[in-house]
């Protein structure tokens, strides 16, 4: 078989081998393996140099299995292809077999332009779809990365962001990086997040996706990445230099002493409904990669509210998750996962199941068992909601922490025992399957959703950006606005919403578990009220930089450190109440404001508006002990909060008031607690003033 060509044109075409699928070069050529199990001809088609003209379609010779493959000559690194597949087009039967798409490989690890909806990718079109596709390139293999230590869960703050949006108008990064992993890598983005405290960043969907096709009529593009298409791929609009470029970034941030998290978004495609376009999965092999309705197969199940559904409990589709998530840790080096709608790769099909295959076999990887597993638990149907339900290793979102913790500073009754299991670690939920309590990830909000700034400053939601008659987003918010709706020069609101996003943040990092704060939400933020800016690929869903709060920003920094500082505050197992050590006292004891305990009836109080808590850590071979008291207090008018008695040697010293930022020094017995607030005071030896 003759060398490599030096224009990668193709030579000799032999069976080649199953394994591994995608296209893999070797010192003569390229290897192509395509899975299908319902299409009678798969092609490998070549394209010139600069992606547009086809030079060859090359029918692949040998088929094992389910699996079509064939070995071509001349061709190597740097080749642009794409693939057709030509099989029965029969909806009816599950099958949209059509030569005429030219079809993204799902195993493609890097494309030459990022997916632009055009009529011709759509299966009422009889037009070549070639010219409107971008095309794979051929890549070797890159160098092996030292293998990360296995992701820390530690209780430090995960940081939610998306790329471009956080580094579109950073003024420190230069205008040919804003938008990309460059940018986010450069050492003014990572510098700015280590200043500020965080451990981890969870960046929102990096693959290369696709807009919804209702999008371009209404002159939007997706912002957020939740529609992909290739799994292996970084979007060409966030990483124009590929791997390479992902990788750089990755590295930087973890030199600065941050991992590095991915939302990936393995439940469904872009490819949209029966009347979506044809760019992958759905023209190599319909019916095995998407769940259909079994009750007319043209049409898809909608687990996931995003018109499709994959079947990952089917070999093919666990095998692209697995080798997609592979990807991510061995040619990006990230250290964890964040899985949209995670309850639909835990579905088979009589429902959830926790042992599915796509779940156990990510445990058992080699690669990912030492990754981060996060889930959103739930998808979009009624019975989708599985928070708890994980396998044990994993993490999940809490959106019951977010609930409780709004509905307790908005002032609704009845609220303060949820709120003290919330801020204890959520024990409910997650100790009955012995897990950690940092395994319960708790926020406030997140990029689907008010901001923190909007969610003080809006009742309702103001989508009518969106195009969609502001139907789109979340209608139950939680949300109060201080009496005027949005932007304000009252004096009196700006401050009553600028103390009630610093009550919120310092309950966020002040309750057991892994507390997640969403992009710019330590610098007041807002999107205008917008709840879901998955179309604002513009200045409302971009970080403002020029606009940043920045006495809000030391103040969540401070939060950050006194939480790596405070023991009490971050600890692994669940406050329960009982005797922490031979001191006798309890990891929490639950006070009134007067200093007494807790009752029945206080709990039950529903004017109660105020939480104390004695928080109480034993001494350990590398620290001694700590306690400290925190106190939530949302009621409209100051109290004065009983402190506990000091321990021999001790006196209480008032580390935060978030309701006066600057306060801290000596207590007296009765410590004053301004309204809306956040106290914590913490014990030191008396010889500290």
């Amino acid at each position: 078989m003759p060398p490599l060509s030096q224009d990668n044109t193709p030579g000799r075409v032999g069976p080649g081998a199953p394994e591994p699928l995608g296209v893999c070069p070797d010192a003569r050529g390229v290897n192509v393996a395509v899975f299908s199990a319902h299409a009678e001809t798969v092609s490998f088609c070549l394209f010139d140099p600069e992606g547009e003209r086809e030079i060859a379609a090359i029918p692949l010779p040998a088929r094992t299995g389910e699996v079509f493959h064939g070995h071509i000559g001349g061709i190597g690194p740097g080749a642009r292809y794409g693939l057709r597949a030509d099989g029965p087009r029969d909806p009816s039967c599950g099958h949209r077999f059509d030569p005429a798409k030219l079809l993204c490989d799902p195993f493609a690890t890097r494309l030459d332009r990022p997916f632009r909806l055009h009529p011709s990718l759509f299966a009422a079109s009889q037009a070549d779809s070639a010219p409107a596709m971008p095309k794979a390139i051929v890549e070797a293999p890159l160098p092996a990365l030292p293998q990360r230590p296995a992701f820390a869960w530690d209780g430090q703050a995960i940081y939610e962001l998306a790329v471009r949006a956080f580094t579109m108008r950073h003024p420190g990064i230069p205008a040919p990086l804003r938008g990309t992993f460059a940018g986010l890598g450069h050492p003014a983005a990572v510098d700015y997040l280590r200043r500020l405290g965080i451990g981890a960043v969870e960046l929102m969907p990096v693959a290369a996706w696709i807009d919804a096709p209702h999008m371009p009529a209404l002159g939007l593009t997706d912002a957020w990445g939740y529609n992909p298409v290739a799994f292996l791929t970084p979007d060409p609009r966030l990483a124009p230099g590929g791997w390479a470029e992902v990788r750089a970034a990755v590295a930087a941030l973890q030199a600065a002493g941050i991992a590095v998290l991915v939302d990936v978004v393995l439940n469904h495609s872009g490819e949209y409904d029966a009347r979506g376009p044809t760019v992958s999965l759905r023209g190599l092999d319909n019916a095995t990669y998407y769940r259909l309705d079994p009750g007319d197969l043209s049409q898809y199940r909608n687990d996931t509210g995003c018109f499709n559904t994959l079947a990952l409990d089917r070999p093919a589709c666990v095998r692209l998750a697995l080798d997609a998530l592979r990807a991510w840790v061995v040619r990006g080096g990230v250290d964890g996962f964040r899985f949209d709608l995670a309850t639909v790769l835990g579905r088979r099909a009589g429902g959830f199941d926790p042992q599915a295959p796509l779940l156990a076999a990510i445990d058992q990887d080699p690669v990912l068992r030492r990754c981060a597993r996060i889930a959103e638990p739930w998808d979009a149907t009624g019975d989708g909601y599985r928070l708890g339900a994980f396998p044990s290793a994993w993490g999940e979102w809490n959106d019951r922490y977010r609930d409780t913790v709004r509905r307790f500073w908005r002032g609704d009754a009845g609220q303060l025992g949820e709120l003290a299991t919330r801020v204890a670690g959520s024990a409910d939920i997650f100790a009955p399957r012995h897990r950690p309590v940092s395994r319960t990830v708790n926020f406030v909000a997140a990029h689907d959703g008010f901001t923190l700034a909007d969610l003080v400053s809006y009742n309702t939601k103001h989508n009518e950006a969106n195009g969609e008659a502001n139907r789109d987003g979340n209608d139950t918010n939680w949300s109060w606005n201080h009496g005027v709706e949005g932007p304000s020069d009252d004096p009196a609101v700006r401050a009553g919403r600028a103390a009630d996003v610093r009550a919120l943040l310092a309950t966020l990092l002040f309750s057991r578990g892994t507390p997640m704060l969403g992009m710019g939400d330590e610098s007041g933020r807002s999107q205008g009220g917008n709840n879901n800016s998955y179309a604002q690929d513009n200045p409302v869903g971009w970080f403002d930089w020029s606009g940043a709060d920045t006495g809000m920003r030391r103040f969540a920094t401070r939060l950050l450190r006194l939480r790596q500082r405070c023991r009490v505050l971050s600890g692994d197992t669940p406050l329960r109440g009982s005797a922490a050590d031979a001191s006798g006292l309890p990891d929490v004891a639950w006070r009134r404001a007067d200093g007494a305990s807790m009752q029945a009836q206080d709990w039950n109080d529903p004017g109660n508006r105020t939480l104390v808590a004695a928080l109480y850590a034993p001494p350990t071979a590398a620290a001694p002990a700590h306690r400290a008291l925190l106190v939530l207090h949302a009621g409209a008018t100051p109290i004065a909060v009983v402190l506990p008695a000091p321990r021999a040697g001790q006196r209480w010293r008032l580390l935060l008031d978030s309701a006066a930022p600057r306060r801290r020094g000596p207590c007296d017995e009765r410590l004053p607690v301004a309204a809306r607030s956040v106290v914590l005071a913490e014990e030191v030896p008396d010889t500290i003033r």
